[in-house]
């Protein structure tokens, strides 16, 4: 099956060129286009796509508003938010308040794709050049420092109580923090967890 797709990008020339990019492969199909916040936020309750992709300024409801509307209405819903800028201020609100992956719209048809498959496949994407943000230290899911060391272990494949040593803590404590970072990140198993670890450059 096809991943089913909206583009919401209020530049008609924007989107034409998202849809030249994909329109050539079959594993994905360009369900809908918006041009503003509203329209996005209408298209996706009526088709209820695979993947919302919005850009952030828009009318009638930028796009982290109309994410955060679009979470409310399906908080499983998987939106990834397409940007020009790279401040980092906005890809923090963006996972914050549920975006699944944050993408600068001159990146190169294999990255978007990426993005979109990656997304699509539960996980998490950000750009390369937006991995490192604050030092890698983990903020860009507001992951304290312990948990960001956590986290990375978990990618490495160490089991709880192999880090309970490591860290000098207790197995309860690792449970605890690995509880609080899968529901920072959404993450679940721990090949998730590790694919999100990758993705922020812990590893």
């Amino acid at each position: 099956m096809p991943i089913r797709l909206i583009i919401a990008d209020d530049h008609d020339l924007l989107r034409e060129g998202i849809k030249a990019r994909l329109a050539d492969l079959e594993r994905f199909d360009i369900v809908g286009e918006a041009a503003d916040g509203q329209q996005a936020v209408d298209l996706y309750k009526e088709l209820n796509p695979d993947i919302l992709l919005t850009d952030i300024s828009m009318p009638n409801k930028n796009g982290l508003e109309a994410t955060k509307e679009v979470m409310a209405h399906d908080p499983d819903a998987k939106v990834i938010i397409l940007s020009v800028y790279n401040d980092p201020q906005y890809v923090k609100e963006s996972i914050r308040i549920g975006a699944k992956g944050f993408v600068l719209k001159d990146v190169c048809k294999s990255k978007m794709i990426n993005a979109i498959t990656q997304v699509a496949g539960g996980g998490r994407y950000l750009c390369p050049p937006l991995r490192s943000i604050d030092e890698k230290n983990g903020v860009d899911f507001n992951l304290t420092k312990r948990e960001a060391d956590v986290l990375l272990r978990i990618a490495q494949g160490y089991s709880n109580k192999e880090i309970a040593e490591q860290l000098s803590l207790s197995v309860r404590t690792i449970e605890s923090h690995r509880s609080s970072i899968r529901d920072k990140t959404g993450g679940g198993n721990s090949a998730s967890l590790a694919n999100i670890a990758g993705e922020m450059g812990l590893v």
